[in-house]
Formats: structure tokens, sequence, C-alpha cells
């Protein structure tokens, strides 16, 4: 058994498993290698074993099965018997990280981010390299008074060259409508979802600590990032791990375009042309919080943009292969995962791939370019930017 002194792994949810086997078919991992130690009711088996004594002491070769996950949540949502699959492998890495049994590369990433604050282990000032190619600096940045709104950007798509469009094309669009936005810059820190993922509460809550801090000094009511992994964790844990209500409405950004959309206050083109599309529906943003209409929305109010569905949507669409710190786990498993998804938005006969994530949008992408795809793929900002009258 796990000794008491360690995180608790789970409540009882996993007992319930009645091993019926409904999570394969929904399962990105098992579903590429066909090996029953990466299905959700082997973890889960593995799991009650550990608890039960069957197996007496964890090994490494034990922990890692539960960090093989893209903790997508496909599982979760299909289960008949209502095991909570994702939450009960977060509780179980915490466990395991705290035997000391974290894989090396989730501690490296760890050690990044304690230092560093950002998953790249980039310098603070870095998080603003996205802004230099704009026509002009943003306005948001070093505001002097209250602002409406703050925009959090986070690690990926203010580190990662390929997503800098993501935060360039909602600028410009906040801009455009005459929002009153802040950036935190350099004072933004990795959102510490990473970290809690891996097992590090006590880092993750200090970072927690410093954002709300960061996000109350701008004055601010409401925060909007373009990050679903950033939107659900600062939704959902922050209030919890901090034990105290925020102050703030969190919001993606996709529910915030569409408001300011359906409310005039971004006015569209009438001469776009034609082209039809697909959606992809990031884990935290659809399954695990329930944003579904918001970004097919804004899609079907774009003149010129047919909208066409990938047979796994919604509520049981496929993961892009970025979740659950897998990329840093096992690169080769992770990419393997996007391709199966590119190849089910190539099926749909779309010209282009839009979600609403940077990580999304870059697995995506380098799924597109290593299967040699004529298909594009967007983030819904930067479709809506290119539909803007100016």
């Amino acid at each position: 058994m796990v000794p008491s002194s360690q995180p608790h792994i789970a409540e009882d949810h996993d007992l319930h498993c009645i091993r019926c086997g409904q999570c394969l078919a929904v399962c990105p991992t098992y579903r590429l290698t066909l090996n029953e130690t990466d299905s959700p009711r082997a973890r889960v088996a593995l799991l009650r074993a550990v608890r039960e004594g069957l197996l007496e002491k964890p090994t490494d070769r034990t922990a890692a099965q539960f960090f093989r996950c893209l903790l997508c949540g496909a599982c979760t949502f299909t289960c008949p018997s209502g095991v909570t699959v994702d939450r009960v492998l977060e509780l179980t890495r915490g466990a395991m990280s705290g035997l000391g049994l974290l894989p090396q590369p989730l501690a490296t990433l760890n050690a990044r981010i304690r230092e560093s604050h950002n998953i790249s282990a980039e310098p603070p000032e870095s998080r603003l390299l996205w802004a230099q190619n704009l026509p002009a600096p943003p306005t948001g940045l070093g505001k002097k008074h209250p602002a409406e709104v703050v925009y959090f950007v986070g690690c990926v798509g203010a580190l990662f060259p390929r997503s800098y469009a993501i935060p360039q094309s909602f600028v410009q669009i906040l801009e455009g409508a005459g929002v009153d936005y802040a950036l935190l810059g350099a004072e933004e820190w990795c959102c510490g979802y990473p970290l809690a993922i891996n097992g590090d509460l006590k880092g993750a809550r200090e970072i927690m600590r410093h954002n709300l801090e960061v996000v109350r000094a701008t004055g601010a009511r409401t925060l909007v990032t373009t990050c679903p992994s950033c939107f659900h964790f600062w939704k959902h844990a922050y209030p919890a791990a901090l034990e105290e209500d925020l102050g703030l409405e969190v919001h993606h950004a996709v529910e915030f375009l569409a408001d300011l959309l359906e409310s005039g206050r971004i006015p569209l083109r009438d001469d776009l042309s034609e082209q039809t599309v697909t959606y992809h529906d990031p884990c935290d943003l659809g399954r695990k919080s329930g944003v579904f209409d918001a970004p097919r929305r804004i899609l079907h109010a774009i003149p010129g943009v047919t909208l066409v569905e990938m047979t796994e949507n919604q509520g049981g669409s496929h993961c892009c292969g970025g979740g659950g710190n897998l990329e840093s786990m096992d690169p080769a498993l992770s990419q393997a995962v996007a391709v199966q998804r590119i190849r089910q938005a190539v099926e749909t006969g779309a010209q282009v791939v839009v979600s609403a994530c940077q990580q999304c949008e870059r697995t995506l992408s380098n799924a597109a370019r290593t299967e040699r795809l004529r298909l594009r793929v967007k983030d819904v900002a930067e479709i809506l930017l290119e539909a803007i009258r100016r």
C-alpha cells in the first residue's frame, strides 16, 4: 500500500470499474499501441493493486504507466460506471511523485518551471517576444490605470514562435473592438497546471498565488485566456487550491469573442472567399469545461465559412496528443496521437482545421507537416481576424 504519509491516491471511484472495456474504443494511447497496459481500465486495475497491497512496492515501471496518459478525459466521458479516471490518475501521479517515482523527463520539466516560471526555461522578458511583430505595440502593455480585462497569454502562446499568431490575432481583435485590457508581460508565470499533474502541488500553489496577486494588481474583474489548460485551471483549480473566491470572471477567448461578435463590436467583411473548415475541440475546453457552442457560433457567423464536423467531435472529440505532459514523457507517442487526429480532419474534405488551443494548433500543424498534407491549421482568433472589416 502507498504509505498514509503520501498524498491520497483516490476515493473509492476506482473500485467501481467493472472492466467492461468501453473505454478502450476512445482511449487515444490504447488505440495506437493495443497494449492493455496503455488502457484506462488497466491503469485503474494497477492502482487498485497498489492500494490493496497486491503490489508490495510501486516501481519506476509501475509509476510510468500512470504518466503515459494524455489526461484527455475521454474514458471518464464514456465510462458507464461513472469512474472519473482522469481525476483518479491525477491524484495517483501525485502519490507516485511523493514516493520519488516521477519519471525523469517530467522531473526536468518541473525543475524548469520552478526555476524560470515557464515550461521552456526562457527569461521572463521573452514572454513579450510575440508582440514585437505587431503593427504597433499592444495598448495593454504597461497599463497604469485599472483595466477591465486581463489577457493571460500562457506559456505556449508566449514562448513558442509557431504560436505567436494566436496572441497577436487576439490582441488586434481586442483593440479593434475597443476592449480595455491589460497584459502581464514578464510578471505572468506558468499557470501551474503542468506542475500540478506532475504531482508538485506545493510548487503549483506558489505559482497560482503569484499569478492571482499580479492579476489583482491590474484592477481587472475579468480574466481571458486563449489557452484551454490555463482556462480550466484558473476557473476550477485556482479557487479550490487557494481556498478563496478569486473575485474574477474567467473566460476562454472563444466565449469572449463570441459575445463581442454578437454584440456588434466586431464588423465582418462581406467579400470573403468560400472555405470549408472543420473544428477540433480541445479536451480541456470542450470535454472538461463544456465549451462547445462558442467557437462554432463564431465560425457560423463568418461569411463564406462552411463548417463540417469530424466523426469524433464535441464531448467525444479525439485528443490532439498534446495533453497530460505526454509530449515530455513520450514525444513519439504524443506525435502518433496527433497524426490520428489530423487524418480524421482530412476525411472531412476541409481545407482548414480550426481549434481554440495553442497546443492543439502546434501538435496538429506538426502532424500535418509530418504527413505532408495540404491542410492548414489555425486558431479561431486567427480566422476571425482575417474576416474583420478594417
